[in-house]
C-alpha cells in the first residue's frame, strides 16, 4: 500500500480502525465495487465493516444465481455424448484427449471404435504402437495417440491399473496437463477444481469483458466453480462456450447468465489467424491381386512417424502420368491445405517407381495408415 507523503498524529483508535479497512470487493463482472465516501465523518453506530461485509454477501448470491442459472441451462440443454454417460476416469480421459483440436463431430465414430478395442486402460496398455495409431488413424495429431499409450501403460505399471484421484497427481503422468487433469479429477471423481480451455477462457472474457491473462482466467474458474457439482459446472462452461458463446456470432438471447455478461455480444477484434500454405502433391493408387501398394513412413519423420501411406510425389512423375489422373482431393494437414492428384492403375510399364509394398487389403484395417491415405482408400471402394 502507498503512503501517504503527509504527517498525520495518529491517536490508538485511529491506529485500530485503519487495521481494519475492508479491500474493495470484485463483481462477478470483474469490475471494481464502488463504495461511496461521505465527507463528514460517519455516525459512530455506522461500521464500515458492515457495508463490507454486505457487498460480499450480494457477491456471493450473484455467485449463487450464476451457477444456478448455468447448472440448470446445462441440465435442459446439453448434449447426449457418450463420455458424459459415464464417471470412468479411463473413457474420460480418452475423450478429453481425443476432443483436443479436434471437433465433437469427427471424435464420436473414433471414440466408439477405440473403446471397442481397448475397453480399459490395460488392453490399452498391453497393445503394439501400431495397434493404437491404426485405432487412431484418421483423427491426426498422432502425438496424442503415442502419449496416451505411453501414459496407459505407466498407470498400469505404476499404479495397477488405477487412475489418481487428484488433480495434482493426475498431472504427474505423461501427456496430462492441468487442463486435462482437472476435467478428470472433477468429472471422474468429483474434485473440486475448475478447467480452462478455449471455450471456457472466451466465456470468461466476455462476462467480464477483460483481456485476462491465462492466470487470471483459471483464478476467476475457481471463483465461479460449483463445489457440489464441480465436474457439471465445468462441463457445463465448457458446453455453453461451445453452443452458445460462439467465437464469431454468439447467440446472447438465448445464455442462461447474459445478465451477468458484460459485453453482451460484443467480441474484440479477432486476431488474424496463421495464413495457410498451399502444396500440390501427387499419388498412385495401385491395387493388384486384392492387395494395394502402400509405403511406410521414417520412424524419425516429423509428422505421422512410422505410418502408412500411398507412394506419393511433389511433381507429377511422368509426363505420361496425366493419362491415368482419377481424381482430386482436398486435404488440410495443420497449417498447410494441399491438392492431391491421385493417380489410378497407372499402365505404363517402367514409369512408376517401385516403392513400398504390396498389402492385403483385409490387413489395412490393422494398419495405422494416414487419414489422406484413409479418405483416398474409402472413396475408392477400397475400405
Amino acid at each position: 500500500m502507498r503512503r501517504s507523503n503527509s504527517i498525520a498524529v495518529k491517536t490508538p483508535s485511529a491506529t485500530r480502525n485503519a487495521s481494519r479497512v475492508p479491500a474493495v470487493p470484485v463483481s462477478l463482472k470483474g469490475t471494481p465495487i464502488q463504495v461511496s465516501a461521505e465527507k463528514s465523518q460517519p455516525p459512530k453506530t455506522q461500521r464500515p465493516q458492515r457495508n463490507h461485509g454486505e457487498l460480499i454477501q450480494g457477491l456471493s448470491k450473484e455467485m449463487v444465481r450464476f451457477r444456478r442459472a448455468l447448472l440448470g441451462w446445462y441440465d435442459q440443454n446439453r448434449r447426449d455424448l457418450p463420455w458424459r454417460r459415464t464417471r470412468d476416469p479411463y473413457a474420460i480421459w480418452l475423450s478429453e484427449i481425443m476432443l483436443q483440436q479436434t471437433r465433437v463431430a469427427a471424435v464420436l465414430e473414433h471414440y466408439r471404435i477405440f473403446l471397442e478395442r481397448f475397453p480399459n486402460v490395460a488392453a490399452l496398455a498391453a497393445a503394439s504402437e501400431d495397434a493404437v495409431l491404426a485405432a487412431w488413424s484418421g483423427l491426426g495429431y498422432y502425438r496424442r495417440a503415442r502419449m496416451l499409450h505411453q501414459c496407459a501403460r505407466e498407470i498400469v505399471g505404476r499404479n495397477g491399473g488405477r487412475f489418481p484421484e487428484n488433480s495434482e497427481a493426475l498431472q504427474e503422468l505423461p501427456g496430462i496437463g492441468r487442463y486435462t487433469a482437472a476435467a478428470i479429477a472433477s468429472i471422474a471423481f468429483a474434485e473440486p477444481v475448475a478447467v480452462v480451455d478455449g471455450n471456457v477462457e472466451r466465456v470468461l472474457h466476455r462476462i467480464t469483458g477483460s483481456n485476462l491473462t491465462a492466470r487470471q482466467c483459471w483464478e476467476r474458474a475457481e471463483e465461479l466453480l460449483s463445489k457440489s457439482r464441480p465436474g457439471d459446472f465445468n462441463q457445463a462452461m465448457m458446453e455453453l462456450g461451445a453452443t452458445v458463446c460462439l467465437p464469431r456470432e454468439p447467440r446472447c438471447l438465448v445464455c442462461p447468465v447474459r445478465q451477468s455478461c458484460v459485453t453482451q455480444g460484443e467480441t474484440q477484434r479477432q486476431k488474424t489467424s496463421l495464413r495457410q500454405k498451399r502444396r500440390e502433391i501427387w499419388c498412385a493408387l495401385e491395387r493388384r491381386d486384392g492387395r494395394v501398394r502402400l509405403v511406410k513412413r521414417p520412424k524419425k519423420a516429423s509428422l505421422m512417424a512410422g505410418m502408412w501411406e500411398l507412394p506419393q510425389w511433389t511433381e507429377l512423375p511422368h509426363t505420361s502420368a496425366s493419362e491415368a489422373h482419377w481424381r482430386t482431393f482436398r486435404h488440410s494437414i495443420t497449417v498447410t491445405d494441399y491438392r492431391v492428384h491421385v493417380l489410378r492403375d497407372w499402365k505404363v510399364k517402367g514409369c512408376l517407381p517401385a516403392r513400398g509394398e504390396w498389402v492385403a487389403i483385409d490387413k489395412i484395417p490393422q494398419l495405422p495408415i494416414t487419414g489422406l491415405t484413409r479418405k483416398v482408400l474409402k472413396a475408392g471402394g477400397i475400405i
